[in-house]
């Protein structure tokens, strides 16, 4: 059953060193807040899930804390590469993480399959891409039905999946609205979710169709107002784009990079993060 605690305690009480973690939102939603959190406590030598690893994973890589990488894309959206995860695979710093690379449709049928507690995903997949060269996780099987070939992969089961969300009932169910991901089969995957939210209601009001995550799938809830930060929150506030291009900026020089971290995730709390998107709240 989902416990309401601070953020820090959040983390502190579901992450651990060595663990599987995943930090989903697709597009929007993104726990940029709940990744802070973590990079402040300091945790190291984590497997870091992700279908789209972008800013937050950046700066989780760049402060050394990936052991390895289970990705689909690796990207900063409408600008590029990621400078930093490029600077650890390719040169080692802070530190080379492992890198297991998946397709789109590979990685939302692993977690697919974790979510349904299966070992691993059956799919059609791959065909006539290299990614099987380069990871050696992509096996193939024969349905025992029809003779086709299929690709299978380990299904994802993280130790932990931490996701944002709109709003939180005092029960401790939650809503997801908008563009849902993967973030639903994320927390049903993992052993223990935290969500952060923009805050905590009374009544869902949930019309059909939502997604609504009941309190006995969540260990831990935290009110974050703009805990999506850059990324946007649907119905709540829009998405930072200058943000995401001054990054590319930032994230290019190692001592640019760390003076960043530094004054705006290291010496910072959560609270900052409402005061961030002040200019962007907009209804849609």
């Amino acid at each position: 059953m989902a416990a309401f605690m601070s953020l820090r305690d959040a983390v502190a009480q579901n992450l651990n060193d060595g663990d599987t973690a995943a930090f989903e939102g697709f597009t929007h939603l993104i726990p940029h807040a709940a990744a802070h959190e973590a990079i402040r406590q300091g945790f190291r030598d984590l497997t870091l899930i992700r279908m789209t690893p972008d800013l937050v994973y950046d700066q989780m890589i760049g402060m050394g804390m990936a052991r390895k990488l289970v990705f689909s894309y690796v990207g900063n959206p409408g600008v590029g590469l990621l400078r930093r995860a490029r600077d650890a695979i390719e040169n080692g710093w802070p530190n080379r993480p492992e890198v297991e690379e998946h397709s789109h449709s590979g990685m939302a049928n692993a977690y697919e399959a974790g979510a349904a507690g299966l070992p691993c995903a059956i799919f059609r997949g791959y065909k006539g891409a290299g990614l099987a060269n380069v990871n050696p996780n992509i096996k193939s099987i024969t349905c025992p039905f029809t003779g086709e070939e299929l690709a299978a992969i380990p299904s994802v089961r993280p130790d932990v999946s931490f996701v944002h969300a709109q709003k939180a009932d005092k029960k401790g169910n939650v809503l997801v609205e908008g563009i849902i991901g993967i973030q639903k089969e994320a927390v049903l995957a993992a052993k223990r979710a935290v969500v952060t939210v923009e805050e905590v209601v009374d009544d869902l009001d949930a019309h059909p169709n939502l997604c609504v995550l009941p309190t006995w799938t969540i260990d831990a809830i935290s009110v974050v107002p703009g805990g999506a930060h850059p990324s946007y929150t649907h119905g709540y506030y829009m998405r930072d784009n200058a943000a995401y291009l001054e990054w590319d900026r930032i994230a290019a020089d190692r001592d640019t990079f760390l003076a960043w971290m530094k004054e705006n995730v290291l010496d910072v709390g959560p609270e900052v993060y409402e005061s961030r998107i002040e200019k962007l709240r907009k209804v849609s």
